[in-house]
Protein backbone atom coordinates (compact mmCIF):
# COMPACT_ATOMS: atom_id res chain seq x y z
CA UNK A 1 0.00 0.00 0.00
CA UNK A 2 1.45 2.99 -1.18
CA UNK A 3 2.02 5.83 1.56
CA UNK A 4 0.07 9.66 0.73
CA UNK A 5 2.10 12.02 1.77
CA UNK A 6 1.25 15.86 1.62
CA UNK A 7 3.48 17.93 -0.83
CA UNK A 8 6.61 19.56 0.32
CA UNK A 9 7.10 23.04 2.49
CA UNK A 10 8.71 24.77 -0.50
CA UNK A 11 5.40 24.09 -3.01
CA UNK A 12 2.50 24.84 0.14
CA UNK A 13 1.39 28.04 -0.46
CA UNK A 14 1.12 30.56 2.75
CA UNK A 15 -2.91 30.83 3.04
CA UNK A 16 -5.92 29.51 1.52
CA UNK A 17 -9.45 31.28 0.89
CA UNK A 18 -12.66 30.04 -1.16
CA UNK A 19 -13.58 32.92 -3.50
CA UNK A 20 -17.33 33.62 -3.58
CA UNK A 21 -18.63 31.22 -5.39
CA UNK A 22 -17.20 28.56 -3.95
CA UNK A 23 -17.72 29.83 -0.52
CA UNK A 24 -21.73 29.96 -1.03
CA UNK A 25 -21.65 26.18 -2.18
CA UNK A 26 -19.25 25.76 0.88
CA UNK A 27 -22.16 27.20 3.31
CA UNK A 28 -25.01 24.67 1.42
CA UNK A 29 -22.48 21.91 1.75
CA UNK A 30 -22.56 22.28 5.59
CA UNK A 31 -26.31 23.16 5.79
CA UNK A 32 -27.04 19.98 4.71
CA UNK A 33 -25.82 17.63 7.36
CA UNK A 34 -28.00 18.05 10.64
CA UNK A 35 -26.16 20.24 13.73
CA UNK A 36 -23.70 18.41 15.93
CA UNK A 37 -22.46 16.11 12.52
CA UNK A 38 -21.04 19.12 10.33
CA UNK A 39 -17.70 17.79 10.19
CA UNK A 40 -19.05 15.21 7.93
CA UNK A 41 -19.00 17.70 4.95
CA UNK A 42 -15.12 17.77 4.84
CA UNK A 43 -15.21 15.30 2.30
CA UNK A 44 -16.67 18.00 -0.40
CA UNK A 45 -15.45 20.64 1.04
CA UNK A 46 -12.24 19.07 -0.06
CA UNK A 47 -13.14 18.75 -3.75
CA UNK A 48 -14.22 22.17 -3.80
CA UNK A 49 -10.82 23.71 -2.96
CA UNK A 50 -9.43 21.37 -5.80
CA UNK A 51 -11.45 22.31 -8.29
CA UNK A 52 -10.71 25.49 -7.18
CA UNK A 53 -7.20 25.11 -6.63
CA UNK A 54 -5.76 22.32 -9.18
CA UNK A 55 -4.84 20.29 -5.81
CA UNK A 56 -5.05 19.80 -1.61
CA UNK A 57 -2.65 22.29 -0.01
CA UNK A 58 -2.13 22.20 3.77
CA UNK A 59 -3.24 25.64 3.83
CA UNK A 60 -6.74 24.23 2.45
CA UNK A 61 -6.88 21.21 4.93
CA UNK A 62 -6.31 23.70 7.70
CA UNK A 63 -8.76 26.39 6.83
CA UNK A 64 -11.56 23.40 6.08
CA UNK A 65 -10.83 22.11 9.43
CA UNK A 66 -10.77 25.41 11.24
CA UNK A 67 -14.47 25.76 9.44
CA UNK A 68 -16.02 22.65 10.87
CA UNK A 69 -14.34 22.60 13.99
CA UNK A 70 -12.32 19.83 13.97
CA UNK A 71 -8.66 18.83 14.64
CA UNK A 72 -6.33 19.55 12.29
CA UNK A 73 -5.42 15.59 12.32
CA UNK A 74 -8.89 14.86 11.89
CA UNK A 75 -8.46 16.75 8.28
CA UNK A 76 -5.29 15.01 7.58
CA UNK A 77 -6.63 11.60 7.90
CA UNK A 78 -9.49 12.12 5.39
CA UNK A 79 -7.19 13.76 2.82
CA UNK A 80 -4.17 11.58 2.99
CA UNK A 81 -6.63 8.68 2.85
CA UNK A 82 -8.63 9.08 -0.17
CA UNK A 83 -7.05 9.14 -3.66
CA UNK A 84 -9.30 11.21 -5.44
CA UNK A 85 -7.95 14.32 -3.91
CA UNK A 86 -4.13 14.89 -5.45
CA UNK A 87 -1.91 16.38 -2.56
CA UNK A 88 1.03 17.20 -4.86
CA UNK A 89 0.66 20.36 -7.53
CA UNK A 90 -0.81 18.75 -11.10
CA UNK A 91 -1.18 20.17 -14.09
CA UNK A 92 -2.85 23.63 -14.58
CA UNK A 93 -4.66 22.96 -17.24
CA UNK A 94 -6.08 19.01 -17.16
CA UNK A 95 -4.52 16.36 -15.11
CA UNK A 96 -5.24 12.69 -17.03
CA UNK A 97 -6.00 9.55 -14.84
CA UNK A 98 -6.03 6.86 -17.58
CA UNK A 99 -7.68 3.80 -16.44
CA UNK A 100 -5.64 0.62 -16.06
CA UNK A 101 -7.96 -1.99 -14.81
CA UNK A 102 -8.48 -5.26 -16.86
CA UNK A 103 -11.26 -4.24 -19.78
CA UNK A 104 -9.11 -0.99 -20.28
CA UNK A 105 -5.66 -3.11 -20.36
CA UNK A 106 -7.41 -5.19 -23.25
CA UNK A 107 -8.66 -2.66 -25.46
CA UNK A 108 -5.33 -0.68 -25.23
CA UNK A 109 -4.59 1.31 -22.53
CA UNK A 110 -1.28 0.83 -22.18
CA UNK A 111 -0.65 2.63 -25.69
CA UNK A 112 -2.70 5.47 -24.07
CA UNK A 113 -0.32 5.60 -21.13
CA UNK A 114 2.80 5.80 -23.95
CA UNK A 115 1.13 8.94 -25.37
CA UNK A 116 0.93 10.81 -21.98
CA UNK A 117 4.83 9.50 -21.37
CA UNK A 118 5.80 11.18 -24.77
CA UNK A 119 3.80 14.44 -25.03
CA UNK A 120 3.17 15.33 -20.91
CA UNK A 121 5.98 13.58 -19.08
CA UNK A 122 7.83 10.24 -18.67
CA UNK A 123 6.87 9.33 -14.70
CA UNK A 124 3.18 9.84 -13.01
CA UNK A 125 2.35 12.72 -11.27
CA UNK A 126 4.91 15.11 -13.01
CA UNK A 127 4.07 17.86 -15.03
CA UNK A 128 5.47 19.03 -18.26
CA UNK A 129 7.36 21.81 -19.11
CA UNK A 130 5.31 24.33 -18.60
CA UNK A 131 3.45 23.21 -15.76
CA UNK A 132 0.31 22.93 -17.40
CA UNK A 133 0.04 19.23 -17.85
CA UNK A 134 -0.06 16.03 -15.78
CA UNK A 135 -1.13 12.08 -15.87
CA UNK A 136 -1.65 9.34 -13.33
CA UNK A 137 -2.62 5.80 -13.79
CA UNK A 138 -6.09 4.71 -11.67
CA UNK A 139 -8.57 2.12 -11.14
CA UNK A 140 -11.58 1.40 -12.62
CA UNK A 141 -13.64 4.90 -13.66
CA UNK A 142 -16.92 3.03 -14.13
CA UNK A 143 -17.26 2.61 -18.36
CA UNK A 144 -16.13 -0.56 -18.99
CA UNK A 145 -17.91 -1.04 -22.15
CA UNK A 146 -16.72 1.62 -23.47
CA UNK A 147 -12.72 0.85 -23.05
CA UNK A 148 -10.31 2.41 -22.76
CA UNK A 149 -11.21 5.68 -21.33
CA UNK A 150 -9.65 8.45 -19.12
CA UNK A 151 -11.01 11.05 -17.04
CA UNK A 152 -9.91 15.13 -16.92
CA UNK A 153 -11.13 16.39 -13.77
CA UNK A 154 -14.95 15.76 -13.87
CA UNK A 155 -15.51 14.41 -17.52
CA UNK A 156 -14.62 11.16 -19.41
CA UNK A 157 -13.83 10.53 -22.60
CA UNK A 158 -14.02 7.06 -23.70
CA UNK A 159 -13.92 4.95 -26.89
CA UNK A 160 -10.68 6.19 -27.19
CA UNK A 161 -7.63 5.54 -29.68
CA UNK A 162 -4.24 6.78 -29.08
CA UNK A 163 -4.49 9.51 -31.61
CA UNK A 164 -7.65 10.84 -30.65
CA UNK A 165 -5.86 11.04 -27.00
CA UNK A 166 -3.39 12.62 -28.70
CA UNK A 167 -5.49 15.51 -29.90
CA UNK A 168 -7.44 16.30 -26.82
CA UNK A 169 -4.10 16.08 -24.84
CA UNK A 170 -3.08 19.14 -27.86
CA UNK A 171 -6.27 20.77 -27.29
CA UNK A 172 -5.93 20.70 -23.40
CA UNK A 173 -2.35 22.32 -23.70
CA UNK A 174 -3.60 24.76 -26.47
CA UNK A 175 -6.35 26.04 -23.45
CA UNK A 176 -9.14 24.45 -25.29
CA UNK A 177 -10.48 21.97 -23.51
CA UNK A 178 -13.57 23.29 -22.96
CA UNK A 179 -14.30 22.40 -26.84
CA UNK A 180 -14.03 19.14 -26.80
CA UNK A 181 -17.26 17.03 -26.28
CA UNK A 182 -16.84 13.75 -23.42
CA UNK A 183 -18.29 10.57 -23.82
CA UNK A 184 -17.52 8.39 -26.42
CA UNK A 185 -15.20 9.33 -29.57
CA UNK A 186 -16.30 7.55 -31.91
CA UNK A 187 -19.38 8.72 -32.52
CA UNK A 188 -21.78 6.05 -30.66
CA UNK A 189 -24.48 7.24 -28.05
CA UNK A 190 -23.88 5.89 -24.43
CA UNK A 191 -23.22 2.49 -23.96
CA UNK A 192 -25.34 0.91 -27.23
CA UNK A 193 -22.79 -1.29 -29.85
CA UNK A 194 -20.15 0.35 -31.96
CA UNK A 195 -22.47 -0.88 -35.08
CA UNK A 196 -25.56 1.16 -34.12
CA UNK A 197 -28.29 -0.07 -32.19
CA UNK A 198 -29.87 -3.46 -32.83
CA UNK A 199 -32.81 -3.44 -30.77
CA UNK A 200 -35.56 -0.82 -29.70
CA UNK A 201 -34.84 1.63 -32.85
CA UNK A 202 -37.91 3.15 -32.82
CA UNK A 203 -39.35 4.91 -29.82
CA UNK A 204 -43.20 4.02 -30.74
CA UNK A 205 -42.79 0.92 -28.63
CA UNK A 206 -41.49 3.11 -25.26
CA UNK A 207 -43.23 5.95 -25.44
CA UNK A 208 -46.56 6.09 -24.38
CA UNK A 209 -47.83 8.92 -25.99
CA UNK A 210 -47.13 7.04 -29.12
CA UNK A 211 -49.22 4.12 -28.09
CA UNK A 212 -52.20 6.05 -27.22
CA UNK A 213 -51.98 8.01 -30.37
CA UNK A 214 -52.19 4.72 -32.08
CA UNK A 215 -54.74 3.08 -30.09
CA UNK A 216 -57.28 6.25 -30.58
CA UNK A 217 -56.41 5.84 -33.68
CA UNK A 218 -57.41 2.47 -34.47
CA UNK A 219 -60.60 2.61 -32.42
CA UNK A 220 -61.48 5.76 -34.62
CA UNK A 221 -61.21 3.53 -37.75
CA UNK A 222 -62.94 0.81 -36.26
CA UNK A 223 -65.84 3.11 -35.63
CA UNK A 224 -65.76 4.79 -38.99
CA UNK A 225 -66.22 1.01 -40.53
CA UNK A 226 -69.20 -0.22 -38.64
CA UNK A 227 -71.95 1.59 -40.55
CA UNK A 228 -70.20 0.78 -43.49
CA UNK A 229 -70.33 -3.20 -42.57
CA UNK A 230 -73.42 -3.21 -41.07
CA UNK A 231 -75.43 -2.03 -44.30
CA UNK A 232 -73.33 -4.12 -46.37
CA UNK A 233 -74.33 -7.66 -44.27
CA UNK A 234 -77.25 -8.84 -45.45
CA UNK A 235 -80.00 -9.21 -42.39
CA UNK A 236 -82.77 -12.24 -42.45
CA UNK A 237 -86.00 -11.11 -42.17
CA UNK A 238 -86.81 -12.92 -38.28
CA UNK A 239 -83.22 -11.57 -37.18
CA UNK A 240 -84.07 -8.05 -38.22
CA UNK A 241 -87.49 -8.17 -35.89
CA UNK A 242 -86.30 -10.00 -33.04
CA UNK A 243 -84.34 -7.47 -30.49
CA UNK A 244 -80.99 -8.23 -29.58
CA UNK A 245 -80.22 -10.92 -26.81
CA UNK A 246 -79.06 -8.88 -23.59
CA UNK A 247 -75.29 -10.25 -22.41
CA UNK A 248 -75.43 -12.58 -19.29
CA UNK A 249 -73.44 -11.51 -16.29
CA UNK A 250 -71.66 -14.46 -14.93
CA UNK A 251 -72.42 -15.82 -12.00
CA UNK A 252 -71.54 -15.43 -8.53
CA UNK A 253 -73.57 -18.59 -7.39
CA UNK A 254 -70.29 -20.15 -6.15
CA UNK A 255 -68.90 -17.37 -3.82
CA UNK A 256 -69.97 -16.43 -0.53
CA UNK A 257 -71.31 -13.25 0.29
CA UNK A 258 -69.18 -10.86 1.94
CA UNK A 259 -67.42 -7.74 1.14
CA UNK A 260 -64.55 -9.15 -0.15
CA UNK A 261 -63.01 -7.57 -3.67
CA UNK A 262 -64.43 -10.42 -5.52
CA UNK A 263 -67.84 -10.24 -4.92
CA UNK A 264 -68.55 -6.66 -4.55
CA UNK A 265 -70.54 -5.18 -6.97
CA UNK A 266 -69.70 -1.43 -6.29
CA UNK A 267 -65.90 -1.98 -7.11
CA UNK A 268 -66.69 -3.30 -10.57
CA UNK A 269 -65.84 -1.03 -13.31
CA UNK A 270 -67.91 -0.01 -14.83
CA UNK A 271 -70.53 -0.93 -12.12
CA UNK A 272 -74.23 0.28 -12.80
CA UNK A 273 -74.38 -0.43 -9.06
CA UNK A 274 -72.73 1.78 -6.55
CA UNK A 275 -72.94 0.61 -2.80
CA UNK A 276 -71.86 1.78 -0.05
CA UNK A 277 -68.88 -0.04 2.07
CA UNK A 278 -70.81 -0.01 4.81
CA UNK A 279 -74.14 -1.30 3.23
CA UNK A 280 -71.93 -3.92 1.49
CA UNK A 281 -70.64 -4.92 5.27
CA UNK A 282 -73.87 -4.91 7.07
CA UNK A 283 -75.13 -7.25 3.60
CA UNK A 284 -72.18 -9.85 4.26
CA UNK A 285 -71.86 -12.64 6.46
CA UNK A 286 -70.55 -11.72 9.53
CA UNK A 287 -67.14 -14.07 10.27
CA UNK A 288 -67.01 -16.72 12.99
CA UNK A 289 -65.96 -16.04 16.46
CA UNK A 290 -61.95 -16.81 16.79
CA UNK A 291 -62.04 -19.36 19.30
CA UNK A 292 -58.75 -20.87 20.69
CA UNK A 293 -59.99 -23.88 21.76
CA UNK A 294 -61.53 -24.79 18.38
CA UNK A 295 -58.52 -23.21 16.66
CA UNK A 296 -56.39 -25.71 18.78
CA UNK A 297 -58.54 -29.21 17.99
CA UNK A 298 -57.89 -31.11 14.72
CA UNK A 299 -58.80 -34.66 13.45
CA UNK A 300 -58.94 -37.68 15.60
CA UNK A 301 -55.35 -39.11 13.79
CA UNK A 302 -53.61 -35.64 14.18
CA UNK A 303 -54.62 -35.87 18.55
CA UNK A 304 -53.56 -39.58 19.19
CA UNK A 305 -49.95 -38.11 18.25
CA UNK A 306 -48.09 -37.94 21.74
CA UNK A 307 -46.63 -34.23 20.86
CA UNK A 308 -49.62 -32.00 20.73
CA UNK A 309 -49.20 -28.30 19.28
CA UNK A 310 -50.45 -26.76 22.36
CA UNK A 311 -50.67 -27.25 26.00
CA UNK A 312 -48.32 -30.33 27.78
CA UNK A 313 -46.43 -32.44 26.46
CA UNK A 314 -47.85 -35.95 27.40
CA UNK A 315 -45.56 -38.83 25.78
CA UNK A 316 -46.73 -41.82 26.55
CA UNK A 317 -44.44 -44.63 27.53
CA UNK A 318 -44.75 -48.31 27.05
CA UNK A 319 -45.92 -50.52 30.35
CA UNK A 320 -43.04 -52.97 30.21
CA UNK A 321 -40.21 -50.09 30.47
CA UNK A 322 -37.71 -50.46 33.12
CA UNK A 323 -37.04 -48.28 35.10
CA UNK A 324 -34.57 -48.41 38.07
CA UNK A 325 -35.93 -47.92 41.81
CA UNK A 326 -34.26 -45.03 42.52
CA UNK A 327 -35.49 -43.37 39.60
CA UNK A 328 -39.38 -44.42 40.33
CA UNK A 329 -41.23 -41.29 41.90
CA UNK A 330 -43.40 -42.59 44.38
CA UNK A 331 -47.33 -40.64 43.70
CA UNK A 332 -48.23 -37.50 45.89
CA UNK A 333 -50.90 -39.38 47.82
CA UNK A 334 -48.68 -42.37 48.57
CA UNK A 335 -46.01 -39.71 50.84
CA UNK A 336 -47.23 -39.57 54.24
CA UNK A 337 -46.82 -36.44 55.83
CA UNK A 338 -44.16 -36.63 58.61
CA UNK A 339 -45.96 -36.63 62.35
CA UNK A 340 -44.94 -33.65 64.56
CA UNK A 341 -43.04 -35.10 67.93
CA UNK A 342 -45.03 -35.04 71.33
CA UNK A 343 -44.27 -33.61 74.11
CA UNK A 344 -43.38 -37.55 75.58
CA UNK A 345 -40.76 -37.79 72.92
CA UNK A 346 -37.09 -37.00 74.72
CA UNK A 347 -35.87 -36.65 71.33
CA UNK A 348 -37.67 -33.80 70.10
CA UNK A 349 -35.77 -29.99 70.04
CA UNK A 350 -36.57 -28.59 73.49
CA UNK A 351 -35.40 -24.87 72.29
CA UNK A 352 -33.34 -24.27 75.29
CA UNK A 353 -29.44 -23.17 74.60
CA UNK A 354 -26.97 -25.39 75.57
CA UNK A 355 -24.71 -24.70 78.73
Amino acid sequence: MSVRRLAEASLQPASFAFNRANAAAAKQWIKKYPKGREQSAIIPLLMLAQEQEGWVTKAAIETISDMLDMPYIRGLEVATFYTQYQLNPVGTRAHIQVCGTTPCMLRGSEALMDVCRSKIHHDQFHTNDKGTLSWEEVECLGACVNAPMVMIFRDTFEDLTPERLAEIIDLYDAGKGASVTPGPQNGRITSEPASGLTTLKSEKAILKATRDRETRAATKAAKDAEPAAAAAAPVPPAASAAPAPAPVAPSNASKPKTDAVETSPALKSPSATKVAPAVEKAASVAAPLHSAANANKAEPQVEDVSKQRKGPKNKAEPASAFKAPEAKVKPAKAVAKAAKPSPENRSRPTGKKPV
